[in-house]
């Protein structure tokens, strides 16, 4: 059975800046605890060998690398919202926004236990996992090339993180709410040209740069095609 992203009223201001609020928050709560680094320990030991950290410390290494993938998410969606509305195309991608927005803001029941930074990757990672599958559903976006192969292997990691079965279950609800939003061919039809040339400027470029370098720049190298989810 796929779960259901029943999502609460932890919080009704559905804002990119409201998502970096909570980020912010987590981080502080983090740097009281330690819980999560510790997490990271463990998962650092068991990651399969298409994984390779080559930092002295790979926990530490794990978990700069998803401070950055977690603050990236709504750094993403303000992109996003802010191409589509240059474009005159930000009623079409406001569902989208929105959803991603409200893993954050009203995160769903199912993730009750997580409440750290263990929560707000998991919450990254359906963002993250909600805009790649956009890009698939529409062919102006998918072959406008806005979906870099860097961002695929950091969420590959992320879902290796998160771990099975749970990760899957992640991927099947967002596959339902993707077809909610546009599972139609008149969707995937949709000329959307115009919001591919506006993403195609400085503000997509620093982004595709940013997940260019994410792996790198945390002594990660994952190898696509071998074994990952």
């Amino acid at each position: 059975m796929r779960p259901q992203l029943i999502q609460t009223t932890a919080c009704s201001q559905m804002t990119p800046q409201a998502v970096l609020e909570i980020i912010d928050h987590a981080r502080r709560k983090e740097a009281r605890s330690g819980a999560f680094l510790r997490q990271l320990h463990e998962k650092a030991a068991a990651l399969p060998s298409a994984v390779t950290i080559e930092g002295y410390k790979p926990a530490n290494c794990l978990f700069q690398f998803a401070i950055e993938y977690i603050e990236m998410a709504p750094r993403l969606i303000e992109c996003v919202d802010a191409c589509a509305r240059e474009a005159g195309t930000a009623k079409l991608f406001d569902p989208f926004v929105k959803a991603a927005i409200g893993y954050f803001t009203k995160p769903s029941a199912l993730l009750a236990r997580y409440v750290g930074l263990d929560g707000l990757l998991i919450q990254a990672y359906l963002c993250h996992r909600l805009m790649e599958d956009m890009h698939e559903n529409n062919h102006s976006i998918r072959t406008g090339g806005l979906v870099d192969i860097e961002a695929t292997r950091a969420n590959l990691l992320v879902h290796e993180l998160i771990g099975e079965p749970f990760a899957n279950e992640l991927v099947d609800a967002i596959t339902v709410t993707v077809l909610q939003i546009a599972g139609t061919p008149d969707y995937y039809e949709l000329n959307l040209d115009p919001f591919v040339k506006q993403v195609n400027n400085d503000a997509w470029n620093w982004m595709r740069h940013y997940w260019e370098n994410l792996l790198i720049r945390n002594h990660i190298r994952l190898s696509l095609g071998s074994g990952l989810a």
